[in-house]
């Protein structure tokens, strides 16, 4: 009971009991505070009613926030959800991060992978250049796709996930859930990225994996010279050359876990799995993306309109804030899903 309106009350409950014998002065040099500091609370109790119902009510919102469509969120995921309703609610990240503690919503902690990458398998000698080099944002939208498998531990056995992304906006571009771990959906994941994306990427797009025996296999070489992407590979044994695809599968399944571990079925692991990759792209605003969610952030970068201007001061439809050169250069973009012109940053070649 260190704060003074802690002692406050106690006084306040003392005192208005029947038949008390002690006087406000008393309970005052006992409780070790003042009597004038002990009247000013006693002025101030419609303020801090006021007060307490306006934290209510804010709370509610961000409750409301935290467990859209069904996925717990962090402090800034929260403040990002509440930009996005209709109408936006302006709530900033300390205030959320008061009225949580307040309350007692607690934030997701991120937990250790207990599951290690795929052991070391059989692989041809063909091992593509790092052409990456780590440099993720460098380039622009489309530029550079990550690609990678992760296991997912559900009825009792494991389905496996392929994913391609871009590095740039974040969005995940093609995902394919396998009962096997055969190449075929490693396969497929490009056969769909092709299919949705192709018209968007050039001959200086790559994509980047690790050395995975489904990507130095002569299947996936073959499938990548067709489409005339540009093949790049992490250095062996070294995560950190891949990051952006490896981060978003540790929050992806600390997001799923809870309800993949009571999925009966592949086709109920594959309807969750489907969910959230429409729920990241498309409701899961991110920090570094201008607080939008990736398809927000690439429309964004590629029409020049930023969408919240609505409720972001000083901020114009036609002047987006703080646009960095790729993404000024990915501005300049053909209608009607015609190709991106080149950025005038050049991803080094193969020669």
């Amino acid at each position: 009971m260190d704060k003074p309106s802690a002692k406050y009350e106690v006084i306040y409950e003392i005192v208005s009991q029947d038949g008390n014998l002690q006087n406000v002065k008393e309970l005052c040099e006992i409780a070790g505070v003042s009597k004038s500091g002990y009247y000013n609370w006693i002025r101030s109790a419609d303020k801090r009613a006021e007060k307490e119902a306006k934290d209510k009510a804010d709370f509610e919102l961000i409750l409301e926030a935290y467990q859209f469509r069904g996925y717990s969120k962090g402090i800034r995921g929260v403040h990002m959800r509440l930009l996005h309703l209709d109408p936006p609610v302006i709530i900033n990240t300390k205030k959320i991060q008061r009225l949580m503690k307040k309350y007692g919503l607690r934030c997701p902690i991120r937990k250790a992978n207990p599951y290690r990458r795929m052991a070391k398998a059989l692989k041809t000698d063909t091992v593509a250049d790092n052409l990456l080099n780590r440099q993720f944002k460098a380039f622009g939208a489309r530029k550079v796709l990550l690609t990678d498998i992760t296991y997912i531990p559900c009825c009792g056995v494991f389905f496996y996930l392929s994913v391609i992304k871009d590095a740039y906006t974040m969005q995940i571009l093609a995902h394919v859930l396998s009962e096997s771990l055969e190449i075929d959906f490693v396969l497929e994941t490009v056969n769909i990225l092709i299919e949705k994306h192709g018209v968007s990427f050039d001959d200086e797009t790559l994509i980047h994996s690790d050395q995975g025996c489904h990507y130095t296999s002569k299947k996936f070489r073959q499938i990548i010279a067709d489409y005339e992407l540009r093949q790049s590979m992490s250095r062996r044994g070294n995560c950190w050359d891949n990051a952006p695809q490896e981060s978003f599968f540790g929050h992806m399944k600390d997001e799923i876990m809870d309800k993949i571990i009571l999925a009966q079925s592949f086709e109920e692991a594959k309807l969750i799995i489907d969910d959230y990759m429409d729920y990241y792209n498309n409701d899961r605003p991110q920090w570094q993306l201008a607080k939008l969610t990736p398809n927000e952030y690439y429309e964004y970068i590629t029409t020049g309109i930023y969408p919240l201007n609505n409720y972001t001061p000083g901020v114009s439809a036609h002047s987006p804030p703080s646009l960095t050169e790729p993404e000024r250069n990915a501005i300049d973009i053909v209608a009607d899903g015609e190709k991106l012109k080149n950025n005038s940053v050049d991803i080094p070649s193969n020669e």
